[in-house]
């Protein structure tokens, strides 16, 4: 059944549209970035362990990433729904959504945690881990312990995704601050006991430290502590977030019947889920794609590019909280039959994500070589900088377009097209990039600096791609029936 409308839910459907989608994108960015100082904590702890052990958490995130992007990608799914049928006035179904994909997620999520557990020594040797080594023995506790967590971690991800559906972002928002205080304080203790800890050390406590050192002998878990924390901070989330869905205080009231999903919302979930799951992937491979034509140039070129990465991911946080707003406003419009008030906030939206973009590249071309050298240090730091810096300036001025080109694939999965959105998203960040890319290096002789006009090249023509057929309006369809408009006697589970 469905519960109160919520006092966190934004109405996105009536009266003036730029107030919601702020409302909608601004909590989604600042859990991307608490999101961001979650993963820096980890690293930050761990790299007390040494640079083995930094090394190890490297290869096993390359695994759990992928894993998690599976996840994200049928999430979507219940997004999707539970916007529509909210938009449509099926407010009796979106327990139903709500419940069956919760049901469907954690039953996927204990199928990869079983495989990955069984599978985590071959997965390391096939991304460069070596057998026998330390870091192999470090990495492969971590992926382990990770992988038999992963219901927890998916389970929260599921509920920040049905409540973004719902209108709702700030709740996920809390709790994801939450899980990141919690991981901070006991990432310390789980890594290294009570020795050696910079929390205690820093809070005045070194000496009941050292005390409780001697009592116990507790010196952590090590690189696992670090998979334990993540599993434990993350498992409070999802508890939390399961009674809140079950005491309806967040709108979405769920009994514990709704978890067993039908034969049809299987179905409905995995049509909409699947191809997203690939469009979230893709980012990923293109990287790794990216990565590989790179390392032709040499290796600064390459630890340029994985610095000037990172710096762009943190850029397009807000672009990326926009396409997740616009994707929930474009859902619940399009199932109120609203198509220009869905149209109209995907180009308000763009035209957001275009001007911020637009500022930080300014701030980006002119900073590039200090924001570089924040990163690097050591012999080769000076022609990485260089390098890195090149980026920065070159594709740094496409971050406008690349912003546009998120929103319009939030509009595609918010109508339930992911397929389309998983198009573009191979087309534009595999099939243009790589090749154009490939092209001024081995045709031209154009090295790391052609591989930085390839991308950028890239990020325009993806957006006046995508953009053209944003504007044939044909991807407005809804995948959910309206209910309320014409009357008629109600549907029932079955009739979906």
């Amino acid at each position: 059944m469905s519960g109160r409308p919520g006092r966190r839910a934004v109405n996105v459907t009536d009266g003036p549209l730029l107030g919601p989608l702020l409302a909608l994108s601004v909590p989604i960015v600042l859990a991307n970035l608490l999101q961001v100082a979650y993963n820096l904590a980890d690293t930050f702890w761990v790299g007390r362990l040494g640079s083995d052990a930094v090394s190890a958490i490297s290869f096993s995130w390359a695994i759990v990433f992928l894993t998690i992007t599976l996840a994200a990608g049928f999430t979507v799914a219940g997004t999707v729904l539970v916007a529509q049928n909210k938009g449509a006035g099926n407010l009796d179904r979106i327990s139903e959504v709500a419940g069956g994909t919760i049901g469907f997620v954690v039953a996927l999520s204990v199928v990869c945690s079983v495989v990955g557990y069984a599978f985590a020594p071959l997965l390391l040797e096939l991304i460069g881990a070596t057998p026998g080594t330390t870091v192999f023995d470090l990495s492969l506790s971590y992926t382990r312990t990770m992988f038999l967590g992963i219901p927890f971690v998916f389970g929260f991800f599921i509920f920040q995704s049905l409540l973004q559906g719902w209108g709702d972002t700030r709740t996920p928002l809390y709790l994801m601050a939450l899980g990141v205080a919690l991981n901070v304080v006991i990432d310390p203790f789980l890594i290294l006991g009570f020795q050696d800890n910079l929390l205690l050390e820093a809070t005045g406590l070194t000496a009941l430290g050292r005390s409780l050192y001697a009592a116990t002998g507790f010196a952590g878990f090590g690189v696992q502590g670090a998979a334990m924390a993540t599993i434990a901070s993350r498992g409070v989330g999802a508890v939390i977030a399961i009674g809140l869905l079950l005491s309806g205080r967040v709108g979405i009231h769920l009994a514990p019947s709704d978890f067993v999903p039908s034969r049809a919302m299987i179905g409905r979930i995995t049509r909409i889920g699947a191809p997203a799951s690939v469009e979230m992937s893709t980012s990923s491979l293109g990287v790794t794609a990216l990565t590989a034509l790179v390392a032709l140039v040499g290796a600064e070129s390459v630890a340029a590019f994985g610095i000037a990465e990172r710096v762009t991911s943190l850029v397009v946080l807000p672009a990326l909280g926009l396409a997740r707003g616009a994707e929930a406003v474009v859902g619940q419009n399009l199932g109120a039959r609203q198509v220009d008030r869905a149209k109209r906030a995907v180009v308000a939206s763009a035209a957001i994500a275009a001007v911020v973009l637009a500022a930080v590249s300014v701030l980006v071309y002119a900073n590039a070589a200090a924001i570089v050298d924040v990163f690097i240090i050591g012999p080769e730091a000076a022609s990485v900088i260089a390098t890195g810096a090149d980026y920065l300036r070159i594709v740094g001025v496409t971050y406008a377009f690349l912003g546009v080109f998120y929103v319009v694939q939030g509009a595609y999965r918010g109508s339930g097209n992911t397929r389309l959105a998983m198009v573009f998203s191979v087309l534009g960040l595999i099939v243009l990039r790589v090749p154009l890319a490939y092209a001024l290096v081995a045709w031209f002789d154009a090295g790391a600096t052609g591989i930085w006009y390839g991308i950028a090249a890239a990020n325009v023509l993806m957006v006046v791609l995508s953009a053209a057929y944003f504007r044939r309006g044909t991807w407005t369809g809804s995948v959910v029936d309206r209910e309320r408009d014409p009357p008629g006697p109600p549907r029932t589970p079955a009739d979906d």
